[in-house]
Protein backbone atom coordinates (compact mmCIF):
# COMPACT_ATOMS: atom_id res chain seq x y z
CA UNK A 1 0.00 0.00 0.00
CA UNK A 2 1.40 3.39 -0.99
CA UNK A 3 2.00 5.97 1.70
CA UNK A 4 -0.15 9.10 1.67
CA UNK A 5 2.47 10.95 3.71
CA UNK A 6 5.08 13.28 2.29
CA UNK A 7 8.53 11.69 1.96
CA UNK A 8 9.89 13.70 4.91
CA UNK A 9 6.97 12.77 7.20
CA UNK A 10 7.21 9.17 6.06
CA UNK A 11 10.94 9.21 6.95
CA UNK A 12 10.12 10.63 10.40
CA UNK A 13 7.54 7.87 10.99
CA UNK A 14 10.06 5.24 9.88
CA UNK A 15 12.73 6.54 12.28
CA UNK A 16 10.30 6.79 15.20
CA UNK A 17 9.14 3.22 14.55
CA UNK A 18 12.75 2.08 15.07
CA UNK A 19 12.58 3.13 18.73
CA UNK A 20 12.08 0.28 21.20
CA UNK A 21 8.41 -0.36 21.93
CA UNK A 22 7.16 1.95 19.17
CA UNK A 23 5.19 0.28 16.39
CA UNK A 24 4.14 1.82 13.08
CA UNK A 25 0.85 3.28 14.35
CA UNK A 26 2.44 4.76 17.47
CA UNK A 27 5.24 6.18 15.33
CA UNK A 28 2.71 7.87 13.09
CA UNK A 29 0.89 9.35 16.09
CA UNK A 30 4.18 10.62 17.52
CA UNK A 31 5.16 12.14 14.18
CA UNK A 32 1.87 13.99 13.89
CA UNK A 33 2.20 15.18 17.47
CA UNK A 34 5.72 16.48 16.85
CA UNK A 35 4.60 18.30 13.72
CA UNK A 36 1.70 19.99 15.52
CA UNK A 37 3.79 21.09 18.50
CA UNK A 38 4.22 24.78 19.19
CA UNK A 39 7.57 26.01 17.86
CA UNK A 40 9.16 26.11 21.32
CA UNK A 41 8.60 22.39 21.95
CA UNK A 42 11.29 21.11 19.54
CA UNK A 43 13.67 23.52 21.29
CA UNK A 44 12.75 21.95 24.63
CA UNK A 45 13.29 18.47 23.18
CA UNK A 46 16.74 19.45 21.87
CA UNK A 47 17.54 20.97 25.30
CA UNK A 48 16.52 17.70 26.98
CA UNK A 49 18.80 15.74 24.63
CA UNK A 50 21.68 18.11 25.44
CA UNK A 51 21.01 17.68 29.17
CA UNK A 52 21.04 13.88 28.81
CA UNK A 53 24.41 14.06 27.01
CA UNK A 54 26.14 16.20 29.67
CA UNK A 55 27.65 13.17 31.41
CA UNK A 56 29.26 11.86 28.22
CA UNK A 57 32.99 12.24 27.73
CA UNK A 58 32.80 11.94 23.94
CA UNK A 59 29.86 11.95 21.56
CA UNK A 60 29.67 10.32 18.15
CA UNK A 61 26.63 11.61 16.26
CA UNK A 62 25.27 9.35 13.55
CA UNK A 63 22.16 9.42 11.43
CA UNK A 64 20.74 10.28 8.07
CA UNK A 65 20.97 13.66 6.34
CA UNK A 66 20.08 16.86 8.18
CA UNK A 67 18.83 15.74 11.61
CA UNK A 68 22.29 15.11 13.01
CA UNK A 69 23.58 18.43 11.72
CA UNK A 70 20.66 20.31 13.27
CA UNK A 71 21.36 18.64 16.63
CA UNK A 72 25.07 19.54 16.48
CA UNK A 73 24.25 23.13 15.55
CA UNK A 74 21.85 23.30 18.50
CA UNK A 75 24.44 21.83 20.87
CA UNK A 76 27.15 24.29 19.83
CA UNK A 77 24.86 27.31 20.05
CA UNK A 78 22.87 26.44 23.19
CA UNK A 79 25.22 24.23 25.21
CA UNK A 80 28.83 24.62 23.98
CA UNK A 81 30.23 22.37 26.73
CA UNK A 82 28.21 19.47 25.33
CA UNK A 83 28.78 20.54 21.73
CA UNK A 84 32.54 20.45 22.26
CA UNK A 85 32.27 16.77 23.28
CA UNK A 86 31.18 15.82 19.75
CA UNK A 87 34.19 14.00 18.33
CA UNK A 88 32.64 12.66 15.17
CA UNK A 89 29.71 12.99 12.81
CA UNK A 90 28.89 10.23 10.37
CA UNK A 91 26.05 9.58 7.96
CA UNK A 92 24.52 6.18 8.56
CA UNK A 93 21.13 5.43 7.06
CA UNK A 94 18.95 2.87 8.87
CA UNK A 95 21.63 0.78 10.63
CA UNK A 96 20.67 -2.20 12.75
CA UNK A 97 21.55 -2.04 16.43
CA UNK A 98 24.43 -4.45 15.84
CA UNK A 99 25.81 -2.37 12.98
CA UNK A 100 25.61 0.77 15.08
CA UNK A 101 27.46 -0.83 18.01
CA UNK A 102 30.13 -2.24 15.69
CA UNK A 103 30.57 1.13 14.03
CA UNK A 104 30.93 2.92 17.37
CA UNK A 105 33.45 0.36 18.61
CA UNK A 106 35.47 0.67 15.42
CA UNK A 107 35.36 4.47 15.56
CA UNK A 108 36.44 4.76 19.18
CA UNK A 109 39.16 2.12 18.84
CA UNK A 110 40.57 4.07 15.86
CA UNK A 111 40.41 7.31 17.83
CA UNK A 112 42.16 5.72 20.84
CA UNK A 113 44.92 4.38 18.57
CA UNK A 114 45.48 7.86 17.13
CA UNK A 115 46.03 9.23 20.63
CA UNK A 116 48.68 6.68 21.63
Amino acid sequence: MASILTPSVDALVTELARLPGIGPRSAQRLAFHLLRMPSERPQALADAIAEALKGAEEILVVGPAQAKLQLIKHLHSHDPQVGNKVVGVETIDHPTDGQLVAYARKYFVAKDQMLT
